[in-house]
C-alpha cells in the first residue's frame, strides 16, 4: 500500500514538469492522430460486441496473429494491441481507435494509416465487420451496446453524469488532432487559437446525423453529447485569456472531481468525493497523491483541448474520404505559422469567450449556418480555410492538397452531415443499408 506516511508529498512543480518536457525546437514540430471508427455487422447493420465468435475481440486476436502486435490487457481481458509506437485501442463501445506515432508530414501519417488498413481489411472481412468513418452508432444505441471489460470503463460509466453520457461513451467516435510547441509562451497562444477554432472545426465536421435508424435533428449528434456529458470536466478549459498559462490549466485540472486512482494494479473508486487540489493537499483515506494518479485524473479531463506535453484537438466527428487528413492540414496550417496564427487573431478580435462559447452550443443543430455575432459559421470557416491554404502553399510541402475534401464542401456552405441528409431524405429513402453502404465505400 502507498502510506501517506512513507511516500514524498506531490508538488506542483512536480505536475508542470509534465508540461514543460514537450517543448519542441521548430525543426522537430510534428502532427499526430488519433482515429476512431465504429464496429458495424456487415450482416446487421448494428454494433459489432466485444465478445462472440465475430467480435471485436477476436477481431483483435487475430490481426495480432497475422501481424505479431503485442496485447494490451487489463485483468487479462484484451483491450488493444501495439507494436513499437502505434497502438490499435478499444473505445467503451467497442469503438476502434488507431494511434500512430507523430510524424513530420501529413503525407507520413496517410502512409502509416493506410498500412495498418490494409493489413487490417482482410481479418475485418473474415469477421463481417466494417469500420466505419462515421460520428456516432447509425442503427444500434447504448442500450444494447456494452461495455468492454475494461475495469476504468464501468467506473467512468458508473460516475459521469449527463443525460447523454452513455451515448457519448458506447455510441460515438471522433479524430483527434496532436500538436507540439515550442515554449509555454508557444503553447498557451496556439491552445487559445485552438479553442477558438473548434466550434467552426466541429461544423465543418458534422458527421452525424443520423442515429437509432432516424434523423435526430442534429447535424452532429456526437457533439451534442458532449454538450451533455459532466460539465465539470468537458467543454472549453479557461477563458480564452491571454495570460493563460500552464499554471492555470494545472488549476482547471486540480479542480475537476476524481473518479478514481489505481493502486497495485486496482482501481480505487474516489467517485467525486473529493477534486485534486483537495487529494494532493490531505490525501484520500491511506492514500496520498502521486504523480501517476495526476496523469490519471488529466486524462480523465476531457476539454475541447487538452493540454499535455503537446496539444490534443478533440472535437471532430469521424469522417471519411480522407477528411480526417483535411483537419490535420488547417491545424498545422495554421498553428505551424507565425503569419497564419496573427490572421487567425485578427479573424476573431472581435468575438468574445462568450460568443464562443454560444456558438458551441448551436453548432450541433446548425453546423455551418450557426451564428456567431448575425454572422453564418460557414463564412468564417472559408477564411479559416483560405488563411491555412495560403500557409500550406508557402511550406512547399504539397500539404495543401489535404484540403481539397473539406474545401469542396465548405464553400458550397456544406458538411458532410448535409450530404447524408440529402440522400437519407432523397435516394436512400431513410433506409440505414444504404447509409452504412454509403459511409464503407
Amino acid at each position: 500500500m502507498n502510506r501517506l506516511e512513507t511516500k514524498k508529498k506531490l508538488e506542483r512543480e512536480d505536475i508542470l514538469r509534465l508540461f514543460t518536457t514537450g517543448c519542441k525546437t521548430e525543426e522537430d514540430l510534428c502532427v499526430g492522430l488519433e482515429y476512431e471508427r465504429l464496429p458495424i455487422s456487415v450482416v446487421t447493420r448494428e454494433a459489432v460486441p466485444y465478445g462472440g465468435d465475430f467480435g471485436v475481440c477476436n477481431f483483435l486476436r487475430a490481426f495480432a496473429k497475422s501481424e505479431n502486435w503485442d496485447y494490451i490487457t487489463d485483468d487479462y481481458n484484451i483491450i488493444g494491441l501495439k507494436q513499437e509506437h502505434d497502438t490499435i485501442t478499444l473505445e467503451p463501445g467497442s469503438q476502434v481507435e488507431l494511434s500512430v506515432k507523430p510524424e513530420k508530414t501529413i503525407f507520413d501519417i496517410k502512409k502509416k494509416i493506410d498500412s495498418l488498413n490494409k493489413f487490417m481489411a482482410p481479418i475485418l472481412d473474415k469477421y463481417n465487420i466494417k469500420l466505419l468513418e462515421y460520428g456516432v452508432s447509425p442503427l444500434s444505441t447504448h442500450k444494447n451496446i456494452h461495455l468492454i471489460p475494461k475495469r476504468r470503463y464501468k467506473i467512468m460509466a458508473q460516475y459521469l453524469w449527463g443525460i447523454l453520457s452513455d451515448v457519448m461513451m458506447r455510441e460515438t467516435a471522433g479524430i483527434q488532432g496532436c500538436f507540439d510547441f515550442k515554449d509555454e509562451a508557444d503553447a498557451v497562444r496556439k491552445f487559445n487559437i485552438a479553442n477558438k477554432l473548434t466550434p467552426f472545426m466541429t461544423a465543418m465536421f458534422a458527421n452525424s446525423p443520423i442515429r437509432g435508424g432516424v434523423e435526430t435533428g442534429y447535424k452532429t449528434f456526437r457533439a451534442l453529447s458532449w454538450l451533455n456529458t459532466d460539465n465539470d470536466r468537458c467543454g472549453f478549459c479557461g477563458k480564452m485569456e491571454e495570460d493563460f498559462s500552464f499554471d492555470k490549466y494545472v488549476d482547471n485540472v486540480l479542480k475537476s472531481p476524481v473518479i478514481f486512482i489505481n493502486r497495485e494494479g486496482m482501481p480505487v473508486p474516489i467517485k467525486g468525493k473529493i477534486n485534486f487540489e483537495e487529494f494532493m493537499s490531505s490525501g484520500f483515506c491511506d492514500f496520498e497523491a502521486e504523480i501517476e494518479d495526476f496523469k490519471l485524473h488529466a486524462n480523465l479531463y476531457f476539454p475541447e483541448v487538452r493540454l499535455r506535453n503537446f496539444i490534443e484537438i478533440r472535437n471532430h466527428d469521424c469522417v471519411g474520404k480522407n477528411m480526417k487528413y483535411s483537419m490535420l492540414a488547417i491545424y498545422k496550417g495554421i498553428l505551424y505559422s507565425e503569419g497564419a496564427i496573427s490572421e487567425i487573431e485578427e479573424l476573431f478580435k472581435e468575438f468574445t469567450y462568450r460568443d464562443f462559447a454560444e456558438l458551441r452550443y448551436n453548432i450541433p443543430k446548425s453546423a455551418l449556418q450557426a451564428k456567431i455575432r448575425g454572422i453564418e459559421a460557414c463564412e468564417i470557416a472559408k477564411e479559416i480555410l483560405y488563411i491555412a491554404e495560403k500557409s500550406l502553399i508557402e511550406k512547399n510541402t504539397c500539404e495543401e492538397k489535404f484540403l481539397e475534401p473539406i474545401k469542396e464542401l465548405t464553400l458550397e456552405g456544406l458538411c458532410p452531415a448535409d450530404v447524408i441528409l440529402r440522400n437519407w431524405n432523397g435516394l436512400w429513402g431513410r433506409d440505414v443499408s444504404k447509409l452504412v453502404k454509403y459511409l464503407s465505400e
